[in-house]
């Protein structure tokens, strides 16, 4: 404000200085009037006299804090209605200003007044629950839910928290804790539709498919137009192999809402479950007219031709994957090398061969390895740390690198593991299967797992006076595709008494360990006493 605003703005001041008009209530009061009358400078001069005889006037505090809102000076407003907040801890200044703040779209600013607010009253449950939606809206997940639990440690039974703090942990993965968090909102709220159907994804993250469907099942009597629901349906009934009702399902949904991208592609991967390749295909092209940039329908689709034999078109289409944010996460480094597909000439020049997929993805596409030495390159292979040993023998190859490792050599080309087919135009009777690719193991290595035999299997079992064979029967519980991976143990019962002593060997299931050295696998006998027989 320049000297000639304010000598206009005293000349109209003056009627707040009649009577009582010199106390801060008054020239609070004043300065309101003014605000409202789209008079800001008038409403300034007004709080600055009231501030002049009381510092802590904490209306007229919150008053400067909304004119500099007006002037759109955050900061500055978020400054003065905390100081009205500390002068009377019992308003609310700071969460009006925060949500005036979020309503503008300025969630940074209204994350500051609601992160004063609770500083002031650490004791409201309320601001805490205000607090963490806003950081919702950031996308700072890990911080919502620790305002929406602190919340809920002030006031355990608050349903919107619960179910808000459910919802967060289902989407950052902690599957366990969004179960907990939802079956508390079911026993607070009973029959709501998306309680049910969040514990139901809660349940079928965890392989409890049964439980899943129930719960689905529950929720949509309560809300049967709900397409999301209805295609949760068939997603539990796929996991539980029972494909055609899943169809069932998945067309339902798909009635409710004909662009259901998620329908329309769990309905085509479930087709191609039950080899319906046409229609899955079919499905899949579909999708991809509602949605273009749909890269899984293209991945899966590449997925369907590689089963059906059509090499060409699915090593090509696999290509798609580079497009799908799950899969190039963390899974391939970014190289500002150029990349290799096959045809451009390596004789001479460095290649890093870097894995892209899981352990047992690298050791069979390691085959390719000695080919692509053939063209003159020089091979480095970038593998997980597990594997280097045993590839690091393979031939041409030059230097075998964990994919941890900080730093690499340098090199001219890249190619991940999983384009070699493509690059090679692998067919079904040109995949390189010939002599044994990956080395023997080394001396050391075999006298370390017959001690470690020994160690632990000789005092159970006696001398090994036949064939001992070792069984690794499942994979990782966490995989999607789990179910298909991994075998009952009780499957190897029908075998257990043939002439041969067998070793469980998982690292996965099986708790017991021994041996305090090498990889942390179990080693347990097996004999057919003890294990169940499999009903007939």
């Amino acid at each position: 404000m320049n000297r000639r605003e304010r000598r206009v703005a005293a000349r109209k001041a003056p009627a707040a200085s009649k009577g009582d008009a010199g106390t801060p209530a008054a020239l609070h009061q004043a300065g309101l009037g003014h605000l409202r009358a789209g008079r800001p400078l008038d409403a300034q001069i007004c709080c600055q006299r009231a501030l002049a005889l009381d510092a802590g006037h904490a209306d007229t505090l919150h008053l400067m804090g909304l004119l500099s809102l007006h002037a759109k000076q955050y900061d500055a407003a978020i400054e003065w209605v905390g100081r009205a907040n500390r002068a009377d801890p019992n308003t609310d200044y700071l969460a009006g200003l925060g949500t005036a703040l979020e309503q503008q779209g300025l969630h940074e600013e209204a994350l500051k007044a609601f992160d004063q607010a609770v500083q002031i009253r650490p004791d409201d449950a309320e601001l805490w629950i205000r607090l963490a939606n806003i950081l919702v809206l950031l996308q700072r997940t890990d911080q919502a839910i620790l305002s929406y639990q602190h919340a809920l440690k002030l006031s355990p039974r608050y349903w919107y928290a619960v179910y808000n703090c459910a919802a967060l942990l289902l989407r950052s993965k902690r599957f366990e804790q969004a179960l907990v968090h939802f079956s508390l909102c079911d026993e607070l709220q009973p029959d709501h539709p998306a309680t049910l159907n969040g514990r139901g994804a809660a349940l079928h993250n965890l392989n409890r498919f049964e439980e899943a469907l129930s719960d689905n099942r529950q929720a949509r009597a309560l809300d049967p137009t709900n397409a999301d629901i209805c295609s949760d349906i068939g997603a539990a009934l796929y996991r539980l192999n029972r494909h055609e009702e899943a169809l069932e399902w998945y067309d339902r949904a798909l009635e409710l809402r004909p662009d259901f991208a998620s329908a329309l592609n769990n309905k085509a991967v479930t087709l191609s479950e039950i080899r319906r390749f046409d229609e899955a295909v079919a499905v899949f092209r579909h999708l991809k007219s509602i949605d273009p940039d749909n890269a899984e329908a293209d991945w899966n689709v590449a997925l369907i031709q590689l089963r059906t034999g059509d090499f060409a078109s699915g090593w090509a289409a696999r290509e798609a994957r580079w497009k799908i944010p799950w899969f190039t996460a963390g899974y391939y480094p970014e190289f500002s090398e150029p990349a290799w597909f096959g045809a451009e000439p390596i004789a001479g020049k460095t290649i890093l061969l870097c894995s892209d997929e899981g352990l047992g993805d690298a050791i069979q596409l390691a085959r390719y390895v000695p080919m692509v030495a053939a063209r003159g390159a020089q091979v480095i292979l970038v593998v997980p740390a597990p594997l280097c040993t045993l590839l690091s023998g393979v031939s041409g190859v030059s230097q075998c690198l964990p994919q941890s490792a900080d730093a690499r050599p340098a090199f001219d080309l890249h190619c991940p593991l999983s384009r070699l087919p493509m690059a090679f135009g692998t067919r079904l009777d040109t995949i390189p299967a010939g002599t044994s690719y990956l080395p023997a193991p080394a001396a050391d290595r075999v006298q370390g797992w017959q001690a470690r035999l020994q160690a632990c299997l000789e005092p159970r079992l006696g001398p090994p006076a036949r064939l001992r064979v070792g069984l690794v029967w499942s994979g990782r519980a966490a995989h999607i595709n789990d179910h298909n991976r991994s075998i009952p143990l009780r499957t190897f019962s029908r075998i257990l008494d043939v002439g041969a002593s067998f070793v469980s060997l998982d690292p996965h299931r099986t708790t017991k360990r021994c041996c305090s050295n090498g990889p942390r696998w179990s080693i347990s006998p097996l004999t057919s006493p003890t294990l169940p027989r499999p009903r007939r």
